[in-house]
């Protein structure tokens, strides 16, 4: 399973980027307006600087002329440009039209499998589903996952499954277990699942025990 980082934020994707695990990054508008002062072209040009893998870039018009509009002109930022539409039925059409001239398109907004099935069939390169958006109202967003790699699986569907709104480390046990391709993090998730307190006492001890003997030697 690749791992993506769900940011706009550049600090994060570099610092992240040097740790060698970063397969791609996730935008959307929310993580955009954080930056304060950013600009989006020059932004999502920087990441790709930093990532070699696919860049998500949210279009944020409602209807199908103008996300294939938006689109159009994301894609020629750069080849690893991938283009985020919502998943509703103007979505779909533009997603069909994008597919045709070879953009890519992730589809995000995703909360059920009927979502994801005509997203893929509409042209989908990903699939987001929101796992902790759907935890929120009280089902299990990972059954979610499971059944979307299940139909994909089934009929040899290509659309890659992105399991979105990873809320912390299980999250991406569980999306791996899942057959998930992708599980997109926020950094702080991703910080959080290189700590264990175990880990850190083994150290502590490792270099207690090598401090020791060089000063019995």
């Amino acid at each position: 399973m690749q791992i993506y980082l769900d940011t706009a934020n550049l600090d994060e994707i570099r610092t992240a980027a040097s740790w060698g695990v970063l397969s791609g990054v996730t935008t959307n508008p929310s993580l955009m307006a954080k930056e304060k002062g950013a600009d989006f072209k020059a932004t999502i040009q920087e990441i790709a600087s930093l990532v070699d893998g696919p860049i998500s870039a949210e279009t944020t018009s409602l209807d199908a002329d103008g996300m294939v509009r938006e689109g159009r002109e994301f894609a020629a930022w750069h080849p690893n440009v991938v283009v985020k539409i919502p998943s509703t039925t103007e979505g779909l059409k533009a997603v069909s039209r994008l597919a045709r001239e070879n953009i890519r398109c992730n589809v995000t907004l995703c909360f059920n499998a009927v979502q994801a099935l005509m997203a893929a069939r509409a042209g989908a390169y990903i699939i987001s589903p929101f796992v902790g958006r759907i935890d929120d109202v009280g089902v299990d967003g990972m059954t979610l996952i499971r059944e979307i790699v299940q139909i994909y699986r089934t009929h040899n569907i290509p659309t890659l499954v992105l399991a979105a709104s990873i809320r912390h480390p299980r999250h991406i046990v569980e999306a791996a277990l899942a057959g998930a391709d992708i599980a997109t993090c926020p950094f702080k998730v991703l910080e959080q699942s290189m700590r264990h307190p175990l880990t850190d006492i083994g150290i502590e001890r490792f270099l207690a025990d090598w401090k020791a003997w060089q000063q019995g030697r």
